[in-house]
């Protein structure tokens, strides 16, 4: 099957916030750094992939080279199949290609990692699941996001300080490996907080009418209702709930959302008073954030940075940051260059674990606007906490090989 090529090519380096591009190339550097990024573009979460796959080409465009060689970008459509993304892995790292992003989902994230892994490359993923910075992490890989823990711990523990009568708790939860990793985390927070989990409506990967699921959740009458999915699926799930009146006598958390594209598919009415989970937004001040803003609205023709528009920009940046603090394309050198570094990305000052290969970053509890406080289109919420929340690395499981 013919691949989607998208060639990035540069006499030379316009990153603004990478390390200096060294002037001198090794003998053995290649002629160009082949980078393959594996989205899917159809199937549930094609809309996802497309906007992540976006991102990560526009990082490519503004960077243009790494450690001073051409960046030729190609792009694998895994169509929400795991097995299919490791087939066309295998099948560009072949042909010699060792350098990999991407992933829409966590169970491609994480069987794509061990491949790449095996196969001697260097994978930089969005993955959600606790597992790919956990019990199944490897030297080759490396991701930018928080994990499960992270997304409930930065949402789930401050809303509960800030609404300590919220004590009964139900949950609508994806029956998939993200879906799963939310829960456990949640179920454990709750324990740990003395709240009450009175039960929990499992969905699968291909639902798409949640009534039935709404309707246990309200007959349970909990003070909150937690929503734990991803994509669209989140998006239908609040819009039914809300559509059901939920909002009238229960709380909503979404541990996990993507932010502004999906705020903009719920409009402020049903976002108004909705506690969110997110890894980015927009209106927060860095450096980093500026860049990946002012290459998006030209883009764009003036849109605003969405959450997938930035977690693609961010893997492609940290490939191009490695190999640029290695001063090669070298897949170990590369994997040491990242192994601590400290760089400006999307979200301020961001940090990559050594112990585990987890970029360190804020992840944001945001609460819904009502449509009179807007102040312009996408003004749909206000940040209330920015944390750090991240397991130790002695208790993440991970066992670096």
């Amino acid at each position: 099957m013919p691949l989607n090529r998208r060639t990035v090519l540069g006499a030379g380096a316009t990153a603004l916030l990478a390390s200096p591009v060294v002037s001198r190339r090794p003998l053995a550097q290649p002629a160009r750094l082949e980078v393959a990024g594996v989205y899917s573009l159809s199937g549930t979460f094609a809309n996802v992939g497309d906007l992540l796959n976006k991102g990560n080409t526009w990082a490519f465009e503004h960077y243009r080279t790494a450690a001073g060689v051409p960046i030729n970008y190609t792009l694998l459509d895994d169509q929400g199949d795991p097995g299919r993304a490791v087939r066309r892995v295998q099948e560009v790292m072949a042909a010699g290609t060792r350098h990999i992003v991407g992933c829409t989902n966590s169970a491609i994230a994480l069987a794509v990692a061990r491949e790449v892994h095996r196969a001697g490359g260097i994978y930089i993923h969005m993955a959600g699941a606790d597992e790919a910075t956990g019990s199944e992490c490897n030297r080759a890989s490396f991701r930018w996001p928080g994990a499960s823990f992270t997304a409930v711990n930065a949402t789930v523990r401050p809303f509960i300080e800030r609404n300590p009568q919220a004590k009964r708790w139900y949950t609508i939860t994806g029956q998939y490996v993200f879906g799963e990793s939310l829960l456990t985390n949640t179920r454990a927070l709750l324990q740990e907080a003395g709240c009450q989990h009175l039960g929990n409506s499992y969905h699968s990967l291909s639902e798409r009418e949640y009534s039935g699921y709404i309707t246990a959740a309200l007959a349970a009458r909990p003070d909150v209702l937690a929503i734990l999915n991803f994509g669209n699926q989140t998006v239908d799930v609040l819009r039914q709930a809300v559509s059901f009146g939920m909002k009238r006598n229960t709380k909503i958390v979404v541990p996990w959302s993507t932010g502004l594209d999906q705020y903009q598919a719920w409009g402020p009415d049903i976002c108004d008073g909705v506690f969110f989970g997110v890894n980015y937004w927009h209106g927060v001040q860095a450096p980093g954030n500026k860049v990946i803003q002012d290459v998006v609205r030209q883009k764009t023709g003036g849109q605003t940075t969405n959450y997938l528009h930035a977690c693609g920009w961010a893997v492609g940046q940290l490939l191009v940051e490695a190999a640029n603090k290695a001063g090669s394309t070298d897949v170990p050198a590369m994997i040491r260059a990242l192994e601590g570094l400290s760089y400006e990305g999307p979200t301020g000052t961001e940090t990559v674990r050594a112990e585990d290969h987890q970029v360190i970053k804020d992840y944001y509890l945001m609460l819904g606007k009502p449509r009179s406080r807007m102040a312009d289109r996408d003004d749909f919420a206000e940040v209330l906490a920015g944390t750090k929340a991240f397991q130790p690395p002695d208790r993440t499981g991970c066992r670096m090989a």
